[in-house]
């Protein structure tokens, strides 16, 4: 069985992965990847990665995909049941007719993958705030970290957003506690950081403005407000100054056992900001419990709300 798809203008530009979930069926990332690898999904019949943006007008083919089994697939995947969905829409501090803003709890993923098809996406996709639409992902935010995350409630909002936040013109502020001392009280980190897609190696300039607010001979509380957006970057920039975020498990020094001790990430988004038609948009998020808690444990101050 042949099946072809055809992209129009709501689409153009956009990962042939998530063209894929968003106008074709929700498949999970490591069948889509899977069946692209095997050439049983092309682009103008031609093998490509997932990465590989689509244009307009654009054919997308599937050979013999079977997407009734799909289907059921997905749904034994994840349906939450309500008590979930009630307790993440307790989680919103700002709700209007194009997005919503919640303070992101630790420890859940913002949308799914070959690792996580629990997260925030599909659980808001099944809440009544989004009955007549869906929710659209704009940007990132770690798993382990907490605090401010934006939604789109429409497609036209989601491509604004996404615009703003490429154009470096959404501004975000987080708090962490980092190991030791950090000895300038303010400055700019900037650094070449390094990833890998598959087997390529990408070298990415990053920049972050930070602000020690408190510190003691054990941990600081820091402000950091990042100017690029790079994946892990302010949990990478930390560890290169040598101040590591406390409770970071993947970016420590491996000589700092008691790093690893503590099991919430000490990063939390605390403020965003940003204009859409002239009009500002500002959100704070306050801190969760276990952070205060820790700030009062190893008496750091703090001044910021």
């Amino acid at each position: 069985m042949i099946k072809t798809f055809k992209v129009d203008e709501q689409f153009s530009d956009m990962r042939i992965d998530r063209f894929i979930k968003k106008a074709v069926k929700n498949i999970p990332q490591g069948l889509i990847e899977k069946n692209l690898r095997n050439g049983k999904i092309k682009l103008n019949n031609k093998k490509i990665k997932s990465s590989k943006r689509v244009k307009i007008s654009d054919e997308i083919t599937f050979f013999n995909f079977d997407f009734h089994e799909t289907s059921l697939r997905n749904k034994k995947l994840f349906y939450p049941p309500k008590k979930i969905i009630k307790l993440k829409e307790k989680l919103i501090i700002e709700n209007n007719e194009d997005f919503v803003v919640i303070n992101k709890d630790s420890g859940i993923s913002v949308q799914g993958g070959t690792k996580s098809n629990k997260n925030l996406i599909d659980i808001f996709r099944n809440s009544s705030i989004f009955q007549n639409t869906k929710p659209f992902s704009v940007h990132r935010l770690d798993k382990d970290t907490s605090g401010i995350f934006l939604i789109a409630k429409n497609r036209k909002t989601a491509q604004l957003l996404t615009s703003l936040f490429r154009l470096r013109r959404v501004h975000k502020s987080y708090l962490a506690i980092c190991h030791g001392s950090i000895e300038n009280k303010k400055g700019v980190l900037k650094n070449i950081l390094v990833r890998y897609d598959n087997n390529k190696k990408i070298s990415e300039n990053a920049e972050t403005q930070f602000n020690v607010i408190d510190k003691n001979s054990y941990c600081s509380l820091v402000e950091m407000k990042p100017i690029t957006g790079r994946k892990h970057q302010l949990r990478k920039q930390m560890l290169l100054l040598g101040h590591p975020i406390i409770g970071d498990s993947k970016y420590n020094l491996q000589n700092k056992n008691n790093l690893n001790k503590n099991k919430n990430l000490m990063l939390h988004s605390n403020k965003i900001k940003f204009m859409i038609n002239s009009k500002k948009y500002t959100f704070n998020a306050p801190l969760p419990d276990y952070f205060l808690k820790y700030l009062k444990t190893k008496r750091l101050r703090f001044k910021i709300f």
